[in-house]
């Protein structure tokens, strides 16, 4: 490092501090925490090691979180990339009325998650709701073990899918219009022009999309807590609505910590999956 790099390293002194401050300080903490059994409400704090993980390999409770959590991810994300694609492919048409339709499409995501997850428990109410009224149904959405996550995962799709459409929409643009043309020229049918040029350059932003949205569903807390709060029998409890409960509810900050660690670790095995697969399709997309 030369000199000049080391007189400009200062300026960065304030910005590394803050950046501590606010995520590798709460981190080592809650890794701390998750090493004792600190039970507030008896005023328990006691250094137990690795306990706290040993337990996490028989709790059942979490196992089934867990469960939940990939499940509710899996589903929600390949939904809502296999709608917002024929969504953004449909937008990228010249047409009447293009803009007006592009802001209809974006209106559910614009709604706050906790007003879209409170009226989603209005349509899923089994005596009022208009799913049932709509189906000629009597189907208790939010109380059966069976439709409860579903019900989730399909709120989700209609909240989110809008995001999953701007990112693909985007991507879809930056695609030149003359490999269109020249394969029109070719006599190429629709779908021969979306699997041989469409969708190979619109792998990096497919990418893009399943890393944010992978990310934001695994760690998926509020819609869920709003709409059943992890109910019923905890069919719909997540790893992040199990953290909070074990937080702030029973008080038990060393074992809640180590679920908030694990779910911590998770998305970071996640993401750096995503990441390598990001780095291969870009390398391979920069070849000739």
């Amino acid at each position: 490092m030369n000199l000049t790099a080391l007189r400009n390293f200062k300026f960065l002194i304030p910005a590394l501090a803050a950046l501590s401050l606010v995520t590798v300080y709460p981190i080592v903490y809650v890794l701390w925490l998750s090493l004792h059994r600190k039970l507030l409400i008896f005023d328990i704090s006691k250094l137990v090691w690795l306990e706290n993980y040993r337990f996490l390999l028989v709790d059942t409770r979490y196992w089934n979180a867990l469960k939940n959590t990939a499940y509710f991810t899996g589903v929600s994300v390949i939904l809502e990339l296999l709608l917002g694609l024929g969504i953004a492919v449909l937008l990228n048409r010249v047409f009447a009325g293009k803009g007006v339709v592009r802001s209809l499409v974006l209106v559910p995501w614009a709604i706050p998650t906790v007003v879209s997850a409170k009226m989603w428990e209005w349509l899923y109410n089994p005596d009022f709701g208009f799913l049932n009224y709509l189906l000629g149904t009597s189907i208790n959405w939010l109380g059966s073990p069976f439709w409860a996550l579903n019900a989730a995962i399909f709120m989700d799709v209609w909240k989110t899918t809008p995001f999953v459409v701007i990112l693909l929409t985007a991507g879809l643009q930056t695609i030149p219009k003359e490999l269109y043309e020249a394969a029109r020229v070719d006599a190429a049918s629709a779908w021969q022009i979306f699997r041989r040029i469409t969708l190979p350059l619109l792998k990096p932003t497919i990418l893009v999309v399943l890393i944010f949205r992978t990310l934001d569903a695994f760690r998926v807390f509020d819609s869920i807590y709003v709409l059943t709060g992890g109910g019923p029998a905890n069919t719909t409890e997540t790893l992040s609505i199990y953290a909070y409960k074990v937080l702030f509810q029973t008080l038990q900050f060393g074992y809640g910590s180590a679920i908030a660690l694990t779910v911590f670790l998770l998305v970071g095995m996640i993401t750096v999956f995503y990441v390598r697969l990001l780095r291969g399709g870009i390398e391979k997309a920069a070849c000739p």
